[in-house]
């Protein structure tokens, strides 16, 4: 899963949402120099891409869209979904996208000493283009694919996943559908998990 899903999933504990955002970042367990609830947030991110990554849904989503990106297909499939999230936010919580937005941004600029130089150098461009809003949309969709597919040497296909989205929809929207309630029952229920084994 992408940014949005990332933080909707970790509930309405701030430590929580930014450890979950900046954990792609945290390698090894690096992490343990962080408080209590940043580092629930960092395993929970770890669970919840162990537990798409293996997931029969997700899997049936990347393979339509294997034979145009390749091994790029998950990171593909983690955006689309994100999208999916973003334009159909209305039925996952209820705040409105772009002040739930802004108070993620919140949390995450006033946390800028604690995030990884990675993120740091993320969070400006985030902030900026207002990414967790922009998922909604096909322009700044695209605009997110155009920027990884540069970063990845032009050799992703990522310049073509708007199209891609557009012809497959449907089926996509189905998958993601489906997966979400499961991801987001299964992020219940482990972050009730990490909470009872950090408090022993």
């Amino acid at each position: 899963m992408n940014f949005l899903a990332h933080v909707h999933l970790s509930q309405d504990n701030e430590d929580v949402i930014f450890g979950n955002f900046i954990a792609d970042a945290i390698k090894g367990k690096s992490y343990l120099v962080y408080r209590n609830d940043i580092v629930t947030g960092i395993l929970l991110h770890r669970d919840i891409d162990t537990f798409t990554d293996r997931h029969v849904i997700v899997k049936r989503s990347r393979n339509r869209i294997r034979e145009h990106f390749g091994k790029f297909s998950g990171i593909v499939v983690d955006i689309y979904y994100d999208h999916f999230l973003a334009r159909n936010w209305y039925k996952y919580h209820n705040q409105e996208l772009a002040r739930y937005s802004s108070y993620i941004y919140m949390i995450l600029a006033k946390r800028f000493l604690l995030l990884p130089n990675r993120t740091k150098r993320l969070l400006p461009f985030l902030i900026g283009q207002n990414w967790l809003v922009g998922y909604a949309n096909f322009v700044d969709l695209d605009r997110v694919f155009g920027g990884m597919n540069r970063r990845t040497g032009r050799i992703s296909g990522m310049e073509n996943a708007v199209k891609i989205l557009r012809e497959n929809y449907d089926y996509l929207y189905l998958d993601f559908v489906e997966f979400y309630s499961e991801l987001e029952s299964y992020s219940r229920h482990r972050l009730l998990e990490i909470n009872q084994n950090s408090s022993k």
